[in-house]
């Protein structure tokens, strides 16, 4: 069921200064811009790589679930990791026969896709997240 490796979510509480991370330090050349995703309370901001991206989220405000991930975590760092795969609804229903926690109900996410995560208690501490790929790319 798994697929490719789609993004590496960081957690931050300033997008500008990973920005700068990315860009100054580690020499990234393709940061998209910024867009809020107000249904998931976040704003968002890929940084393209060869093989995968980095999608950096910042709340929205302090009622975001990446805010208080935040308080936890004041400094930031990897929040979930995103795997690709061919059918939202297939995926939540066989990691639910599975025993694995589902957080709600699908959703579109900042890829405009289809996606689901499920509880790093059931994913060996890690959050997953499981998303279609865009149309056109599989």
């Amino acid at each position: 069921m798994i697929g490719r490796l789609n993004h590496v979510g960081v957690a931050t509480p300033s997008i500008e200064d990973s920005v700068r991370l990315y860009r100054d330090v580690l020499g990234a050349t393709k940061i998209h811009d910024k867009f809020a995703l107000p249904a998931q309370g976040v704003w968002v901001c890929f940084v393209d790589l060869p093989n995968s991206q980095i999608e950096l989220i910042e709340p929205l405000d302090e009622t975001s679930p990446v805010a208080a991930w935040l308080k936890k975590n004041p400094r930031g760092g990897q929040h979930h990791i995103c795997f690709e795969v061919e059918d939202i609804q297939a995926a939540a229903e066989e990691m639910k026969l599975k025993g694995a926690q589902v957080l709600g109900e699908p959703r579109i996410g900042a890829h405009g896709t289809p996606v689901i995560f499920v509880h790093p208690k059931d994913m060996g501490g890690v959050l997953v997240e499981l998303m279609e790929p865009p149309r056109g790319r599989s």
